[in-house]
């Protein structure tokens, strides 16, 4: 878990021209092709090896984290997505953030800043159900891993979609 954008450790990645426009072939997802590497290639004029070898070498650098399916969850039915947010001690955070972000019913797991008086939380967490009963139950799960370490909780739950993507630069 990232405790703040300052804390990260990771070296920055300078792309070459070639990545770059790697990457922004690849942002919005492979192609469904049997091929998408050379399908890629072909795109940049390169070979299907280079592809693999500087997608790979950017996987290894951590700039590129996992090559998987993103399912559209909304389609699959899970659609109440409630932002829990947690007032835990700080000194547990990172030790409580490993714990909820492991749940599988968690997407996203963050520590954020306190803004006292006004919001004591610094852990969010979002939970995603099919039901509000499923979604309550969730809750109620991370309600009892913190134990006593739960201060205090509130959800805040979406109401519709207004922007959701990964990070895109510019072509």
């Amino acid at each position: 878990m990232n405790t703040s954008p300052t804390a990260q450790t990771h070296s920055t990645f300078q792309p070459s021209e070639l990545d770059r426009k790697l990457i922004v072939a690849t942002q919005e997802g492979l192609p469904l092709t049997p091929r998408p590497y050379l399908e890629i290639a072909e795109q940049l004029g390169v070979t299907e090896d280079e592809i693999i070898t500087r997608m790979q070498r950017m996987q290894d650098m951590g700039v590129i984290r996992r090559i998987a399916v993103v399912p559209d969850h909304y389609k699959l039915g899970y659609t109440l997505n409630g932002m829990t947010v947690w007032d835990v001690p700080d000194d547990m955070i990172n030790t409580l953030g490993r714990k909820l972000g492991s749940l599988d019913f968690v997407s996203h797991c963050y520590h954020r800043p306190r803004h006292l008086p006004d919001w004591p939380h610094n852990l969010f967490a979002m939970v995603h159900g099919r039901t509000q009963a499923e979604v309550d139950e969730h809750i109620q799960s991370i309600v009892e891993l913190l134990d006593e370490n739960n201060r205090g909780h509130d959800v805040l739950f979406s109401k519709r979609i207004l922007k959701k993507t990964g990070l895109r630069i510019k072509k």
